[in-house]
């Protein structure tokens, strides 16, 4: 199937539809060869935007620096090809400065980041989370500060409210920076970004303001961490994410959660389509979505996820009949983290 792209919001960057992120399974407890292997294939497929953070691993860091160890062996003409974004927000080395969207934790993380990548710039610098003990001017002047100096070429920000948005969109013009893109979770039971938000004026959603500001959206973890596939349709596997018991719960495979799975499941055969690609098709069905960022442990999943480029559009019925069963399931765990959702 072929790659297709979408711009992202009112600027001149244009995602795919699909793009890779590298929070889980892309450290150095992973398996290294694995790894390089889907990073190759993603490239080959079209997938130009790699998604990561200054956290991700596990350790914290490993993600970025296993990413950039992969970059150098390809040689320095791929980089002008991708698209490679990451994030400082979340708590990442110990005392006061290791956290926060303080202009003293934003550009020393990107720094680092930098450091682990091998590279002079990334493409996309987010704040990742909102911050209430920073001021959002503070946080918009420091982005832009990564922007003027050349280590970022856009700025965007992720799993900020309707409200919050709004907020850090107007402290970005006071400063002079361009917001371009928000990274919100968003999935079939994850679906706050569609709710409205009653402390606008206008009661608007994510969505909404994200539209009126001209923002692109890149939505993570369309498939809820797994959730959203096969895997949990007859209980919890003991090779599984929840298994494990992490940033995936084994309490968020409920008796009604799996009914709904199944349900799911039987929409998405009669379209002869994997529950995962229903889910990808139904987060993807809103324009003001420019990109779905998803996972994978391989290139055997990758290959399955991208099959849905290629296919027919939702119907009014499908939809109608994906809504009884697309219900909050308790799986937004940045929402508490975010400190406002």
């Amino acid at each position: 199937m072929e790659m297709t792209y979408a711009y992202c919001g009112d600027s001149g960057l244009q995602l795919p539809r699909i793009s890779l992120g590298l929070w889980q399974g892309f450290g150095e407890d992973g398996d290294q060869r694995g790894q390089r292997e889907i990073l190759g294939f993603a490239i080959e497929s079209g997938i130009s935007h790699f998604d990561l953070a200054n956290n991700y691993g596990p350790p914290v860091g490993s993600a970025e620096r296993m990413l950039g160890e992969f970059l150098e062996t390809l040689g320095g003409s791929v980089r002008d090809q991708l698209v490679i974004s990451t994030k400082a927000g979340y708590r990442v080395w110990p005392g006061p400065y290791g956290e926060g969207n303080s202009r003293k934790h934003l550009l020393t993380s990107l720094d680092q980041s930098l450091a682990r990548l091998g590279l002079d710039y990334v493409d996309i610098f987010y704040s990742h989370r909102f911050d209430p003990n920073t001021p959002l001017e503070e946080t918009m002047a420091a982005l832009k500060t990564a922007i003027d100096s050349g280590r970022a070429l856009y700025a965007g920000i992720s799993s900020y409210s309707a409200v919050r948005t709004r907020q850090a969109l107007a402290a970005a013009e006071r400063v002079g920076l361009t917001l371009t893109i928000h990274q919100p979770a968003y999935s079939m039971f994850n679906r706050w970004i569609e709710k409205p938000d009653t402390r606008t004026a206008d009661s608007a959603s994510l969505l909404d303001v994200v539209a009126e500001a001209g923002l692109g959206l890149i939505a993570f973890s369309p498939l809820a961490q797994g959730l959203l596939t096969g895997k949990y349709l007859s209980g919890i596997p003991a090779d599984s994410r929840a298994a494990r018991d992490a940033s995936f719960k084994s309490a968020f495979v409920t008796y009604e959660v799996v009914k709904h799975l199944r349900a799911l499941n039987d929409i998405a055969a009669k379209r002869d389509l994997t529950l995962a690609q229903l889910a990808l098709l139904w987060a993807g069905r809103d324009k003001r979505v420019t990109s779905l960022l998803v996972g994978t442990s391989s290139v055997d999943q990758l290959r399955a996820n991208l099959q849905v480029l290629a296919a027919e559009p939702l119907s009014a019925d499908e939809c109608a009949a994906i809504e009884e069963h697309a219900v909050d399931a308790g799986v937004n765990i940045w929402g508490p983290r975010s400190s406002d959702l």
